[in-house]
């Protein structure tokens, strides 16, 4: 036997097909369309309008415990996920996910397989959202780990590096996701985004293989001819150009340094010559990223974590089990 409490629970499911497919996109791309989140968000303004008109004004307890719980969602979740987004704490996609979260899901609902209804716990709080959130960041929690293992696994293992990177081979930037985590002058936290990388090479016209067979040359300015569409630097963007490799003679060119040039590589022309900014690439930024992936075989990279994966993780247990910090503090005789 399938049953719900109200009509509204019942249209809520939609969101888990809704963050299966966002999820994979953001893992195959790294990008979700804001297309996605206005039917949802739409979808909760009307539920909230319904179900709000079925506790105003508040004469019972239960009203004025829905409310409450309402207001948490809506008033604290919502410029919480907005904090964290303009803090760097979230992309833009997580942050409008878990507005979304706020909105159509602000307090527990009910469903009914057999004789046992879910979820199978419940918060003092019971604010649907703000367990969604909780669950997030404990599966997330989990990645770490998980990398670490899988680095000792593959005889990569360097602290701190195993925890929050992966060691892989320079041609496999091409279609890799995150940022360096090294520099010529070593380990860095704040190294060249990949997506920023590849904004260079369309600009250029060439190939991640062109840019290493061809370092010395194409680190001259004099050798950037036509220019084309950087795009965003996603992986999945088809980009057809008539570029190549041109301008000096490489073998003339080969002891040559960045001190020789102006403008070594065109960084300052690339970022010029393109509309806003490359994920906060700066010319050196750009040319230390360049040194790196022209001389090096293999290097340490932020995989790029995809928040939402956790999210929808989250999102399922929150409709199965409930609030997962809430069940470990029980456990734990906390609460």
């Amino acid at each position: 036997m399938f049953g719900i409490g109200t009509l509204p629970d019942l249209l809520r499911l939609v969101v888990i097909p809704v963050l299966a497919w966002t999820a994979w996109r953001d893992i195959r791309t790294r990008r979700v369309p804001n297309i996605v989140w206005y039917p949802l968000a739409a979808l909760g303004l009307v539920l909230l309008a319904w179900e709000l008109l079925g506790h105003l004004p508040p004469e019972t307890v239960f009203d004025r415990l829905y409310l409450v719980r309402v207001g948490v969602s809506v008033f604290f979740v919502i410029p919480l996920s907005y904090l964290f987004w303009r803090l760097g704490g979230f992309g833009g996609a997580d942050a409008k996910a878990l507005m979304v979260f706020a909105l159509l899901l602000p307090t527990f609902p009910s469903y009914v397989i057999g004789a046992t209804e879910y979820p199978l716990t419940e918060t003092t709080l019971g604010v649907f959202s703000m367990t969604i959130l909780t669950n997030t960041v404990i599966i997330g929690l989990a990645y770490p780990i998980a990398l670490a293992a899988r680095n000792l696994a593959a005889g990569e293992f360097e602290l701190p590096l195993s925890f929050v990177g992966r060691r892989v081979s320079v041609p496999s930037l091409a279609t890799a996701h995150g940022r360096l985590f090294e520099s010529p002058d070593g380990i860095t936290r704040n190294g060249l985004d990949l997506d920023a990388l590849r904004m260079y090479l369309r600009w250029r016209g060439i190939s991640l293989s062109d840019l290493r067979e061809n370092a010395a040359t194409l680190r001259d300015p004099e050798t950037i001819g036509e220019t084309f569409d950087p795009t965003d630097g996603a992986v999945h963007r088809e980009v057809t150009t008539d570029g190549g490799v041109s301008g000096v003679d490489a073998e003339s060119a080969e002891d040559a340094t960045d001190a020789d040039f102006d403008d070594p590589w065109g960084a300052e022309a690339f970022l010029d010559d393109i509309d806003g900014s490359a994920y906060g690439t700066t010319p050196e930024k750009l040319r230390g990223g360049l040194e790196v992936v022209t001389t090096r075989d293999a290097v340490w990279v932020s995989p790029g974590i995809p928040f939402i994966v956790p999210m929808f993780v989250g999102l399922v247990v929150a409709f199965v089990y409930g609030d997962l910090l809430f069940g470990v503090l029980g456990a734990l005789g906390i609460v």
